[in-house]
């Protein structure tokens, strides 16, 4: 190979790489996610600001948008070189039908997940960041639980109260089935008065969170990859393992079809 030849396969691999960086960076700018390269490849999903679902919310507010976050969310289970989802939490909430979209997606994941919820996971937030196999917390991070609200236009009758109670209940049931916190206590939180100034409710900060079974555990960033490397290892093992259980099978099998 002459120094001709080596020059043009330095400029291929350097404009590959330049083509993956503008890709990473562009991926960060539309929708506030990466998917990185270590023990394994990872994809890094950030839900910021408010969650915006079926209304668009003004142009100063920082959003996740929930038709960006579901393709995503498709895109990384289907992936076969993605091996596991981090998921980083500072949210006030918003939209609780999306919220509880993209938890709904998070928790049917087969891939490993792990959530870490950083300076808030308030609202609907909560859902979404116990909505992983593993939550985690940062001890100055807080999370606020309070009943379901809605602005706008509002019927004074029986009926709308019942959409409110049937609402909550949705929220409510998803949080116990995916966290170890207990149904009444929720409830318990979620009604509280005399904490909040203009609202019904409960804030928690990360110690307590985890006190009250909201989240798995206290940690941050390092405490979640190596949940998740963890977690991935143990999947990759019990594949190889069914793997070889299934070769075994077919080549003990005597009969007609296996032989062929």
């Amino acid at each position: 190979m002459n120094c001709k030849q080596i020059d043009e396969d330095s400029e291929v691999v350097k404009d590959v790489v330049e083509d993956q960086e503008e890709s990473q960076q562009n991926s960060i700018l539309n929708i506030g996610s990466v998917t990185t390269s270590g023990k394994y490849l990872i994809h890094c999903l950030t839900i910021i600001g408010q969650i915006e679902g079926h209304f668009i919310l003004p142009p100063q507010n920082k959003t996740t948008k929930y038709e960006h976050v579901i393709p995503a969310l498709i895109a990384i289970e289907q992936s076969s070189e993605i091996k596991g989802l981090v998921i980083l939490l500072n949210t006030v909430g918003g939209d609780v039908e999306a919220g509880l979209a993209i938890s709904e997606l998070i928790s049917g994941m087969k891939k490993p997940t792990v959530s870490i919820v950083l300076g808030g996971g308030h609202s609907i937030g909560v859902p979404l960041a116990v909505a992983a196999d593993k939550s985690f917390i940062v001890p100055s991070a807080t999370m606020t639980i309070h009943p379901v609200r809605m602005s706008g236009l509002v019927l004074g009758v029986p009926q709308t109260l019942s959409y409110f109670d049937r609402m909550q209940d949705r929220i409510a049931k998803f949080v116990e089935k995916n966290s170890d916190i207990k149904p009444e206590r929720f409830k318990e939180l979620m009604m509280q008065t005399g904490e909040l100034v203009m609202d019904v409710g409960t804030v928690l900060d990360g110690e307590n969170a985890v006190k009250e079974g909201l989240i798995d555990d206290l940690g941050s960033l390092s405490d979640a990859i190596e949940y998740l490397n963890d977690s991935i290892a143990s999947s990759e093992n019990e594949i190889e393992k069914n793997n070889k259980i299934q070769l075994d099978k077919k080549s003990s099998c005597d009969c007609c079809c296996c032989k062929k």
